[in-house]
């Protein structure tokens, strides 16, 4: 059961002219809100905030009024390197939705409107039903809505009829491989080579999906499609899906002039509702937070009618509870700040936040890395009674730094094992990892990162230590700073956000806790006493008693020539990039890495790319006998938008990336 909600202001000293949207800033601590009438304002993200400055007026580019306006705005996923914005705007003369691009100016901190690139542009035959969100999903793919263009029950059939992008979620890729280029179409979009289809089309039959949202620990699209004057519906968008409009509003039927399609043809909504519960659904955000703890996981989502506010939990199969937890007027949208924590947008100029009380723990460690008391002795690293320090055979690539690794379960608990898949663990198990770096001075701590499994998911919390080494500071989003190395020169070091962790950490398939596995631990100590499984065993960590280390599997050192090189290539890759690339792993592309995935099974080698070439005349995923027309090695061969993994990305592997040119081009 929920808790019990109140609803505050959440910037009482701010007010806004018909605000539609907040974000957060990428890699800072200020977030923000897009007005209707064309203005986008900046301010800090503190409840004590006084002002707000202007950073792009697009008022004098727009027609603004009833849906008409600036309807949505979305980060680049590297804004932190290229500074993209894009957003979503309705031009006169003629009425038309344009999606464009900016860019912010780092210096100036303004958006400027001279470096405007428009993307696409959509005739619009009415003043309503523009829809207007924006956000990027899997594969750093832009997801655009359009509404049906308007007038009452859709006129032209446009929800229906896939020769127009009206009615539609478009998916493209703004990172073309010719820069000239407004967009490339993804390949594996689905109506990609259907006559007379748009390419861009990534599902149909929609009414006015004005608000929608990428979950960010599954990648799954929810959205809240206003309905014509029956249902309002909540919908889970899925490539090449028919959400029934105009046959359908809701799940009842609406116009089935002309329909020649079986009712299962259509993708019915997970939840409608009546107008006597709400006159026009807004789509929210499923919550993934620290603030509201038993909302984890729920979507939240409201009317702009009633002002009532929903958290619908969702099983994949049936909606298990949708229960009334607050009250808004006239919501226009929903908004998350870089920690996930959710924000209410109100036609009325206000913004406003959740508190909840008679509710569990929030899980949030303290303030200090001291105060965690992980470590019995934090000067020497010395952990606390309970917690095991390990090592692994192939740790993941940590941008130039070093690391230690500890964990512990809950007292009187066990973990589950498996030979060579993921472990379980109990609620209240705790992962930990302290990064070093040789800087000017020598080698001191830069930063520790604690993961918390929690009931439903995994929270992980990053600890940046201070210069003099007494301590580290519990940070509150992401932080970059440049840090001075020894060999001379700087370094970009990246904090990551509490949601980054679920990047990788929460990967459908690969598990939460993604390095103590059998492969990994499958080794002498950091101490070189005694085999780490034998020692675990006997300690009674595992449900099961597992038998001898020596009869389990164990992952080769990628860097130790005397193994073949196989085996280091696909160790490596396992370790690096497997927790997203296999199957239902989140990233979007049919690409298995996984250890045991034969060569010819990984949709791989010899296989045309589908996430874009880089510009690589006769490109495949992985070439054999060729790292240079390899996209594979080109994404971990540099520091871009392109690069891979993302989640480290401000140096070069150089021993990573020698090892798997090496081993194309044995291939």
């Amino acid at each position: 059961m929920p808790g019990t909600f109140e609803v505050s202001l959440a910037f009482p000293s701010l007010g806004f002219a018909s605000p539609l949207f907040l974000a957060g800033v990428p890699g800072e601590s200020r977030v923000v809100v897009v007005e209707q009438g064309g203005l986008i304002h900046v301010f800090a993200n503190d409840s004590a905030a006084q002002t707000t400055a202007v950073v792009l007026d697009l008022a004098a580019s727009i027609v603004f009024g009833g849906e008409l306006g600036l309807l949505g705005l979305a980060f680049d996923p590297d804004f932190i390197r290229n500074r993209f914005v894009y957003v979503h705007y309705t031009a006169p003369f003629p009425t038309r939705s344009v999606i464009a691009r900016f860019t912010w100016d780092a210096i100036l901190d303004i958006i400027d409107p001279a470096s405007e690139k428009i993307l696409l542009e959509l005739l619009q035959p009415f003043d309503n039903h523009n829809a207007g969100m924006l956000a990027f999903a899997a594969q750093r793919r832009l997801l655009i809505a359009f509404g049906d263009g308007g007038g009452a029950g859709d006129p032209n059939d446009n929800g229906q009829d896939q020769t127009t992008m009206l009615g539609s979620f478009l998916r493209v890729d703004p990172h073309p491989a010719n820069p000239a280029d407004p967009y490339d179409v993804p390949g594996d979009n689905p109506f990609v080579g259907t006559a007379g289809v748009p390419p861009e089309m990534w599902a149909f039959g929609f009414r006015n999906p004005f608000r929608f949202s990428v979950d960010r620990q599954t990648g799954t699209v929810w959205a809240g499609d206003v309905g014509q004057s029956a249902r309002e519906e909540v919908d889970v968008v899925e490539s090449g899906g028919n959400y029934g409009w105009r046959v359908f509003e809701g799940t009842l039927i609406f116009n089935n002039t002309g329909n020649t399609l079986p009712p299962d043809a259509f993708t019915p909504p997970i939840l409608d509702y009546s107008r006597n519960l709400g006159i026009s659904v807004i789509g929210g955000y499923v919550y993934r937070g620290a603030r509201l703890p038993s909302l984890h996981g729920a979507y939240i989502y409201g009317d702009f009618g009633t002002g009532t506010i929903w958290a619908l939990v969702y099983d994949g199969t049936n909606v298990v509870r949708n229960d009334v937890i607050a009250n808004v007027p006239a919501i226009t949208s929903f908004g998350e700040d870089n920690d996930a924590e959710l924000f209410v947008i109100s036609g009325n100029g206000m913004l406003f936040s959740l508190s909840e009380s008679a509710a569990g723990s929030t899980d949030v460690p303290p303030a200090t890395l001291s105060a965690t008391r992980i470590f019995s002795d934090l000067t020497t690293l010395t952990p606390a009674e309970g917690f095991f320090e390990y090592g692994m055979n192939a740790p993941g690539y940590l941008d130039g730094a070093t690391g230690r690794r500890w964990f512990g379960i809950p007292p009187d608990t066990t973990a589950g094992f498996s030979d060579t898949g993921p472990w379980t663990f109990p609620v209240g198990s705790m992962f930990v990892q302290h990064l070093e770096l040789d800087l000017t001075g020598g080698v001191r701590p830069v930063e520790t990162r604690v993961l918390i499994k929690r009931e439903r998911d995994i929270a992980g919390y990053s600890y940046r230590w201070r210069s003099d080494g007494s301590d580290a500071d519990l940070l509150a989003g992401g932080f970059i700073e440049n840090l001075d190395l020894a060999m001379g020169g700087m370094q970009t070091y990246e904090y990551p956000a509490r949601t980054d962790c679920n990047d990788c950490h929460n990967a459908p398939a690969a598990g939460e806790v993604l390095g103590v596995i059998t492969r990994q631990l499958n080794r002498e100590n950091p101490a070189g006493t005694d085999n780490q499984l034998d020692e675990l065993n006997s300690a009674g960590l595992f449900s099961t008693d597992i038998g001898p280390a020596d009869m389990l599997e164990a992952y080769v050192d990628p860097f130790d020539a005397v193994e073949d090189l196989e085996s280091r290539a696909r160790t490596y890759l396992a370790a690096n990039c497997a927790q997203c690339h296999q199957p239902d792993g989140g990233s979007g592309v049919a690409l298995d890495l996984r250890f045991d995935t034969a060569n010819v099974d990984m949709n791989a080698i010899d296989v045309v790319p589908s996430a874009g070439d880089l510009g690589i005349v006769g490109a495949r995923i992985i070439a054999s006998g060729s790292k240079e027309a390899s996209v594979l090695w080109e994404r971990i061969s540099r520091v871009d938008d392109f690069r891979m993994p993302t989640v480290v990305r401000h140096t070069i592997d150089t021993a990573g990336v020698d090892l798997i040119g090496q081993w194309i081009d044995a291939l």
